[in-house]
């Protein structure tokens, strides 16, 4: 049987690796310098500023609508057609605008024409004014069907 003397006992003693944020302190990079380790440094482009999304130049061209390169809008004559169907049913822009969750600038936009088309929002208006806003047959009820 063994004694309780003949334990061997190792102690292991160990730091904590550093983190990057100590790493990257003035302390450590002067430490680092003394002791003739070599250190990069890299700037990084537009760090920390939440930027998120670039123009490219496609949509620059866009905005300047050019004759060759420009949004297609929602013509007048749907413009009118909404207006007229708006008023019909004794409907404020923004009361057609929060009867199709929509923001009431999205109806000005449409009845003004000056709307990117969004099919979503333009099967919205017709559900709710009863009356088609695309295709051929634009201002008939929904429900009648060309023969």
């Amino acid at each position: 049987m063994a004694s309780s003397g003949e334990w061997e006992q190792v102690t292991v003693l160990r730091k904590k690796a550093p983190k990057a944020a100590q790493l990257k302190s003035t302390k450590a990079v002067n430490a680092a310098q003394r002791q003739g380790i070599p250190i990069e440094t890299n700037r990084k482009f537009n760090a920390a500023t939440n930027k998120q999304h670039t123009v490219s130049l496609n949509t620059a061209k866009l905005d300047r609508e050019t004759e060759e390169l420009h949004h297609d809008t929602v013509g007048l004559d749907v413009g009118k057609l909404i207006q007229q169907h708006r008023q019909a049913k004794g409907l404020t822009q923004k009361d057609l605008a929060t009867k199709i969750c929509e923001k009431a600038q999205i109806v000005t936009e449409y009845e003004s024409g000056k709307a990117i088309p969004n099919q979503q929002i333009l099967a919205k208006l017709e559900r709710t004014l009863g009356v088609k806003l695309r295709g051929k047959d634009k201002g008939q009820p929904l429900g009648e069907k060309k023969k």
